[in-house]
């Protein structure tokens, strides 16, 4: 009895400190790859306090290897757009300037049931207020309301509703790496941000992240230089 007490507990601390090292996403909201390495390691954990007769290593180099696994497809993924889209797949829109794309609801195969409950978590009961609607990779719902339906704040009240456009600000550069999409959606052509960039006399490879909204109002974050070891 004794010694199953002393596997649970080993095999527990092992369990969070293998979380741990994966990050604290893996808690909060799963990617389908982190899912998957998280399902495996509680199954392998449980191995070695079910059956005494397993020895302990046999659950513990199991889950270090997924936890390696893990930790090479973060950074393949971090480094590399096809790879993120390959293992955590890709945001898609659903509705679109207030019209919902049937299409490619079917395709994430959610009812009309499945959207009103995630619009009403998210506290929209009315989904003519929606002017643009996400599901993200992690299968979340995330909705841009309407000028007309968003709660009043100090910033809005100093501007006019016809001069707010019914579009969230997009990231059209990630990590160095411009995203024609998001510029085509946007209505805003290259040789426009061309300009800008050659204004700010910095190159597309040095830029971190650039958001944008259809008004053309940007920002810009610079990539931090590596810091030299001394």
């Amino acid at each position: 009895m004794s010694i199953a007490v002393m596997r649970t507990i080993l095999i527990y601390f092992i369990v969070i400190i293998a979380l741990r090292i994966m990050g604290k996403r893996q808690v909060a909201e799963l990617a389908p790859a982190e899912l998957v390495v998280t399902i495996m390691i509680s199954n392998i954990a449980t191995l070695s306090i079910e059956d005494t007769n397993i020895p302990i290593l046999g659950s513990i180099l199991p889950i270090f290897v997924l936890v390696g696994c893990e930790v090479t497809e973060s950074f393949a993924s971090l480094k590399s757009r096809i790879m993120r889209k390959l293992f955590s797949g890709g945001p898609r829109i659903i509705i679109r300037d207030g019209v919902i794309d049937q299409r490619e609801l079917g395709n994430l195969r959610w009812s009309i049931d499945d959207l009103t409950e995630q619009m009403r978590q998210g506290g929209i009961f009315d989904i003519r207020e929606v002017s643009f609607a996400i599901v993200e990779t992690s299968g979340s719902l995330s909705a841009y309301q309407k000028f007309g339906a968003r709660p009043a704040s100090a910033q809005m009240l100093n501007v006019p509703a016809d001069g707010e456009p019914d579009a969230p600000p997009l990231t059209i550069i990630a990590d160095g790496k411009l995203d024609v999409d998001a510029l085509n959606f946007l209505n805003l052509r290259r040789e426009w941000l061309d300009k800008i960039i050659d204004e700010k006399q910095i190159a597309v490879e040095d830029i971190f992240m650039m958001t944008c909204d259809r008004r053309a109002q940007y920002s810009i974050v610079k990539k931090e230089k590596a810091k030299k070891k001394t």
